[in-house]
């Protein structure tokens, strides 16, 4: 039998992880060596079971997927990551994979995509669902290029967590930067997204699905 690829599963909710890790480990050749519930929890099991590939929610409690595969990427180069996300708006797709993600997979995908996902992300083979692909096709075709795809992957997620009412203090304790520092993001988002202030963000974030009032 062949070596079998080291699975990390990270996502909140540990019914979907248990469900999930049934129909990976019912491959012969898959196999969960580690689960996690938060960012934090994922960057320690990553250290500790050394997974072939990390299968991750970007909804995290405490810090976002986004700045998440920043960080598994920092720290190891040549991680494998494929998202596992409820969230099927292109912008997420394209942000997770400028932050280092090889695949994005839905979790309305069919259990068989998600499969063949995790083999083509371990042989480095980037891989969209199919349900978002056509999408993402299309917004690249039309050069429906909006603002906020000029947002670094950093700011993306510093602009979640506003849109999720954090203030600078928590988000600057969550991302281990200075107040100053989250103040200086706060202000290039607004400037990137061509807005004066919070009210027009929270309304430029909903314009572009970002957030749903």
């Amino acid at each position: 039998m062949n070596e079998r690829l080291r699975l990390l599963l990270v996502d909140d909710h540990a019914v979907v992880r248990n469900g999930y890790r049934r129909l990976l480990e019912s491959q012969d050749d898959l196999i969960v060596v580690g689960e996690a519930a938060c960012a934090r929890e994922a960057l320690d099991r990553q250290r500790e079971c050394l997974p072939d590939v990390i299968v991750l929610d970007i909804g995290l409690p405490d810090i976002g997927g986004v700045e998440l595969i920043g960080r598994f990427v920092q720290r190891d180069p040549s991680c494998r990551i494929l998202i596992f996300s409820m969230h099927r708006d292109p912008i997420f797709v394209t942000q997770s994979l400028r932050a280092g993600a090889i695949g994005y997979v839905t979790k309305s995908s069919q259990p068989e995509v998600m499969i063949d996902a995790i083999y083509r992300v371990a042989a480095r083979q980037q891989v969209i669902s199919p349900d978002i692909s056509s999408d993402l096709a299309l917004s690249l075709v039309n050069g429906s290029h909006g603002p906020v795809e000029t947002l670094s992957p950093r700011e993306f997620e510093i602009l979640q967590m506003l849109l999720d009412g954090c203030d600078s203090n928590e988000i600057a304790s969550r991302l281990s930067i200075s107040n100053k520092t989250v103040q200086n993001y706060h202000y290039q988002i607004k400037l990137k997204l061509g807005v004066r202030n919070d009210i027009e963000m929270m309304k430029a974030a909903i314009t572009h699905g970002l957030f749903k009032p």
